[in-house]
This record gives structure tokens, sequence and C-alpha cells, in this order.
């Protein structure tokens, strides 16, 4: 998934890096949903749009922790983007590159005047962002039924997340997935299946409406 981070950068994306902001935010996002439109309709025309599930050898396993019993797939999936989270942590704080990466996403010109290759930065954050969609895809295959929409679904959860975490908390990332997932486990609880996704999105519209910042305030 880095490699293809690469290609899609170099073939669609680093055209739009040269125009100014306003118009590099909207044309990303043009180009972005039309992507996601031809990989959706390409999905169904070579596997259909039936729903299938990766079954691993440890699905039916669970642990007991006192009165809960956690399914060890699920653990296993927060365990490992914990530490993907932590390992993205690292990166960013103390290599060389990944302080280039945010010195350039908080003023792209005087990290150009510092010396830091622009074009480079924004091609590796790409792939890099890319090939940790694609962990994020893996770990969710193991855990939900996917279809060639699932996609769509995941990237409102996304977005939930990073309105409740607030633009460049990383951790604050991880306690507002945390979050998340614990307010549509009890909607479940209380209120039924169907309810849901409606947590998740009164959620949103709260956060935005009393601290737009988000819960973390940005914090790294």
């Amino acid at each position: 998934m880095f490699v293809v981070g690469l290609l899609l950068y170099w073939t669609l994306f680093q055209f739009v890096v040269k125009a100014n902001e306003e118009i590099r935010i909207k044309n990303s996002l043009l180009i972005g949903f039309g992507l996601t439109l031809i990989l959706h309709n390409l999905a169904i025309l070579f596997w259909t749009a039936d729903e299938r599930s990766v079954t691993t050898a440890y699905a039916g396993a669970v642990i007991r922790i006192g009165v809960f019993a956690v399914p060890l797939v699920r653990l296993t999936s927060l365990v490992l983007a914990f530490a993907i989270l932590t390992a993205l942590h690292l990166f960013l704080a103390r290599a060389r590159w990944g302080r280039a990466i945010r010195a350039t996403a908080e003023d792209w010109e005087a990290a150009a005047l510092m010396g830091i290759p622009v074009g480079k930065t924004y091609l590796l954050a790409f792939a890099l962002g890319t090939a940790l969609s694609g962990i994020a895809g893996g770990l969710v295959s193991i855990s939900y039924s996917i279809s060639p929409s699932i996609g769509l679904e995941w990237t409102l959860k996304a977005l939930i997340i990073v309105v409740l975490a607030g633009l460049g908390s990383l951790f604050g990332s991880f306690a507002g997935g945390i979050l998340l997932g614990l307010a549509e486990a009890t909607s479940v609880a209380f209120l039924g299946g169907p309810y849901r996704e409606v947590v998740g999105l009164v959620l949103f519209l709260v956060v935005l409406l009393v601290r737009p910042q988000g819960l973390f305030g940005g914090r790294g």
C-alpha cells in the first residue's frame, strides 16, 4: 500500500500541490472522492457486491476479564493499533523525515526556506498515510464482514474520530476511537443496533458545537 500511495501521488495528486491552498484542498477532495467511486465500481466488477469475511484460526476465541468476555480478534486489533500508533508517534517526533512532515504541515513556506524538500515530504506523507489505511483495512477485515462499499462507512467513522480528537493529536485519535467505540457499544445495549451509527453522528455534532478544536485540542 505504501507503493500504491507513491503511484497515486505521482500520477494524480502531485499536480494539485502546485495550486494555492484553497484550490489544492478542493481538488484533492474531488480527486479522492472520484477515485473512491472508481475503485468501488471496479471492486463490484471483479468480485461482485456480496459481503465476504476473513476467518482467522482464533476467530471464536475469547478472553474473560471478570464478568466481561473480550473477543481475541478485537483485542489483537487493539494491541496492534496501539503499537502502530506508537511507532508513528516516534517516527514523527524523532526521525528526520518525521520532523520534516510536521514542519511542512505547520507552514510549508517556512519549511521550504529552512531547506526541507517540501515535494518529497508531501510524497512521503501521502504514501505513509496510504500504507496506514491499508493496515487499518486489514484489521477491519478480520473483525467485520467486508464489501465494496465498506470504505464509506469507515471514512465517516474516521472523520468523527478526527473531530473528537482534534487535528494533530495522534493519541487523541486513539482515545477518540475508543470513545466512539464505547458510545456505539453502549447504544446497541440500550437502544438497539439500528441506532449505532446515529450515536456517532450526535457525538460529532456536539463536539463541533461545544469544542470545535476537538477534545484534545490538537496536542501531539
